[in-house]
């Protein structure tokens, strides 16, 4: 098992006395499609300086090599550039960061500058996980628990999962919630589920805020709870999630948890849909067309013929146009 090859590799790895460095990119959420999304714990370097990051990085820097690997990724400062990111990652990574070895493994795990190639990920992950960077460990947990390149293996999710939970990584805590959710792995728990589900969200972590926003509002577990649900929704949309704009839209058009308002509700959908979430843009389409079918049923129906005779019979009365 690859755990086992992982405690034989810790020793190694800690005697090169690599450093715990920020992340880039992590994996998906909890059985989905498995992915990597960029995660800046700080922006990179800005134009006005990379001409300098470059020069410390040709000369060995570590943490300078991967900034540069960072501002290629993104296109930060300097054109986009996936195969410079992988170099300078790669470079980074031989100096000992373990957030370049990381991020190094998400390059590989989507075939960003590299040719795609889940065994080479996973190697990336295992040298940063066992250094005990969290990212890594949850990525190699996600892994696991999608059978990515590997066996699928909840028990071994887990066991990463937790140890990157121990070190209060947002999505390994969230991950958490979603195994204690559905009994993967370990005995269902929805009260265990909701406690890391909350922690996670402690640490401003959107989806799981949007996830536990979906447990009270399915009742999964717990008692169903529309105005709980609308407060986590809330408190994911208000760090930027499209998918708790897109369900305030959800609760103020239909009315869950809080009174129906169309305007309140187009307000949200809008907010989503700027975000990219096409489910909002075409929730606020058939919203406005709901409004505008209304409009206009309410138009003729005060230019109809029994309308107007009965607005003649009033005195002073102005017909409708």
């Amino acid at each position: 098992m690859l755990r086992t090859i992982v405690h034989a590799c810790v020793g190694w790895v800690m005697r090169r006395g690599l450093g715990l460095g920020l992340s880039l990119l992590l994996l998906s959420v909890l059985h989905q499609a498995a992915d990597t999304h960029p995660v800046f714990d700080h922006a990179p370097k800005t134009s006005r300086d990379f001409a300098a990051l470059l020069q410390k990085a040709q000369h060995g820097d570590g943490d300078a090599q991967f900034h540069v690997g960072l501002a290629y990724e993104a296109g930060t400062g300097v054109e986009q550039n996936y195969a410079e990111a992988v170099r300078w990652y790669r470079q980074a990574a031989d100096h000992g960061n373990s957030s370049a070895q990381n991020n190094l493994g998400a390059m590989y795990g989507r075939g960003l500058g590299v040719a795609r190639s889940d065994s080479e990920a996973m190697r990336c992950y295992l040298r940063a996980a066992s250094d005990g960077h969290p990212a890594a460990q949850n990525n190699l947990g996600t892994m696991f628990a999608t059978g990515q390149g590997v066996k699928s293996s909840d028990e071994d999710a887990l066991f990463w999962y937790r140890r990157a939970a121990k070190q209060h990584y947002a999505p390994a805590e969230a991950n958490l919630g979603g195994m204690y959710l559905t009994g993967s792995g370990v005995a269902a728990d929805p009260a265990q589920a909701v406690r890391w589900y909350e922690e996670a969200s402690r640490h401003n972590y959107a989806p799981a805020a949007v996830r536990l926003g979906f447990v009270y509002m399915r009742g999964d577990g717990v008692a169903r709870d529309d105005r709980e649900a609308l407060k986590w929704f809330r408190k994911a949309a208000e760090h930027g999630s499209a998918a708790g704009e897109h369900q305030l839209g959800q609760a103020y058009q239909f009315g869950r948890g809080v009174t129906p308002d169309y305007q309140t509700a187009m307000r949200w959908y809008q907010a989503a849909a700027d975000h990219g979430l096409a489910d909002a843009r075409r929730s606020l389409e058939a919203l406005a067309a709901k409004l505008n079918g209304e409009a206009h049923a309410a138009d003729s129906a005060a230019q109809s013929p029994a309308n107007a005779s009965e607005q003649e019979n009033v005195p002073g009365a102005v017909p409708r146009r």
